[in-house]
């Protein structure tokens, strides 16, 4: 077995972390690659689309699975909706795949080049979560292999403790090899999406909650640097009747991201032109423009692909943020709580001149997963340049908003966060929780192969 020392970056671009790297074709690399490790006393963390912002899919000095070439769609039942993936299939596959049979995914993240295995590590969840929970829920069964080579087969009935617990993970406990997923039906290509102006933080909560029961998806986009404007769009799917062609519609080049602006220019140049404008004066002029052009409401159609997949429009558009990269820092909060908490952290973030470049709200109910972010109420997603002169202090700003987020009740998600320390996992998991997953990753993992930077940060004894 073969393995290249690189050094791997977060998708952020603010971490970076060497590695031996391999790239599994089949189980049974995987089960070498375990072999390995435990005759060279190295660990092993896995990879899929390296989408996450923080240090989930890193492990300094260890080994990186990489599985972005078990790629295979292994069945697809385009009666039921059912379909059987290799845990590299990005969610580009899958969908492209299903749509032209009436299908998508019923949870989708805001890029479609995520790995279904890292979907599933990170449990994600979509502008749905208030209606479809996070893609767990949709998991009808997987297989897995643990450090020994043993493989193990898991559902909601059969081993439900580790698919609860393996689903939302983050590659602890074991590897996927194979998901099985259920699809949504679907009577058209295109979503009826209305979108409208909100005034202050308040008014978008407002916005969020009291419209979710009525769309199908929901999502705000929020103005941090002045702090209150913003914009909901929501979406509702077509049904029989609604679209007049939804055949042409399902069709992939009907759905597909142009890559060239204005049928000229090339998309994949545009973070250049952006990278002047990451400062906060020029955020704050992007972010008023964006507002003012949005203050009249409005209802379109829209592809799906087009409405799920808003950070695929600019390809590359995290290097704007320059040399050191961003940070994302996610919290979910409780709806009673929500309002006085992001006021307060917004506040705080001006007043030290860190205000986060970008905002985005959603609206969340609880799920049965053992490391669950999500409970009832919304998150709201923060992003912060990095910079050589503002590390530190940007830091600390974060370890500020871990506590306020605590007390006000709150949770944490680890695609995201990359600042959080083991002793707020261990306030906002709860010691029985903790507890549970560690009796679990002994029972899996006895001899801790399964490591990443994430686990030594957060999870390690």
């Amino acid at each position: 077995m073969t393995s290249d020392f690189t050094q791997l970056e977060n998708f952020g671009h603010s971490l970076k972390s060497p590695s031996y790297v391999i790239q599994p074709h089949t189980a049974e690399d995987i089960h070498q690659a375990f072999r390995y490790a435990r005759k060279a006393g190295l660990t092993v963390a896995a990879r899929g689309g390296g989408r996450s912002y923080n240090d989930a899919a890193l492990n300094g000095g260890g080994i990186i699975l990489d599985s972005s070439v078990m790629n295979r769609i292994l069945k697809w039942d385009k009666v039921k909706g059912r379909v059987v993936c290799e845990p590299g299939v990005t969610l580009q596959q899958l969908w492209q795949r299903v749509l032209p049979d009436g299908w998508w995914p019923p949870v989708v993240s805001g890029t479609m080049f995520t790995t279904l295995g890292g979907c599933l590590a990170a449990n994600i969840h979509g502008k749905n979560n208030f209606r479809m929970g996070p893609i767990g829920e949709h998991v009808l069964e997987f297989t897995a292999m643990l450090p020994s080579g043993a493989r193990v087969l898991c559902s909601p009935s059969r081993n439900a403790d580790l698919f609860h617990s393996m689903i939302g993970g983050f590659g602890l406990l074991g590897i996927f090899l194979s998901i099985t997923l259920q699809m949504k039906k679907m009577q058209s290509g295109l979503l009826e999406v209305h979108a409208w102006p909100t005034r202050t933080l308040k008014d978008q909560l407002t916005s969020l909650e009291q419209g979710a029961p009525r769309f199908d998806y929901i999502v705000g986009w929020l103005d941090t640097v002045t702090i209150g404007h913003g914009q909901i769009h929501a979406a509702n799917y077509l049904h029989s009747g609604q679209d007049p062609e939804p055949q042409k519609t399902m069709q992939l080049s009907y759905q597909n991201l142009p890559s060239r602006l204005f049928g000229v220019f090339p998309k994949s140049l545009l973070h250049y032109f952006m990278t002047p404008f990451m400062t906060n004066i020029g955020v704050w002029g992007i972010n008023t423009a964006k507002y003012v052009a949005s203050l009249r409401s409005h209802t379109f159609r829209q592809p799906h692909a087009a409405f799920h997949f808003l950070l695929d429009y600019v390809p590359f558009w995290e290097q704007s943020y320059g040399r050191a990269g961003l940070i994302q820092y996610q919290s979910f909060l409780p709806k009673e709580t929500a309002l006085a908490a992001w006021t307060e952290m917004l506040a705080l973030a001006k007043a030290r001149g860190l205000p986060a470049y970008l905002g985005v709200t959603k609206r969340h109910r609880p799920d049965k997963f053992l490391l669950t972010h999500a409970l009832d109420g919304f998150s709201l997603a923060l992003d912060f340049k990095v910079t050589d002169s503002n590390r530190s202090r940007l830091s600390a700003l974060l370890q500020e908003f871990d506590r306020i987020v605590l007390n006000a009740g709150g949770r944490f998600y680890f695609a995201k966060n990359s600042e959080t320390t083991k002793a707020t996992a261990q306030k906002f998991y709860g010691k029985q929780t903790l507890s549970k997953f560690l009796k679990l990753k002994k029972r899996c993992d006895p001899q801790r192969i399964l490591q990443s930077d994430l686990y030594r940060r957060v999870f390690a004894e």
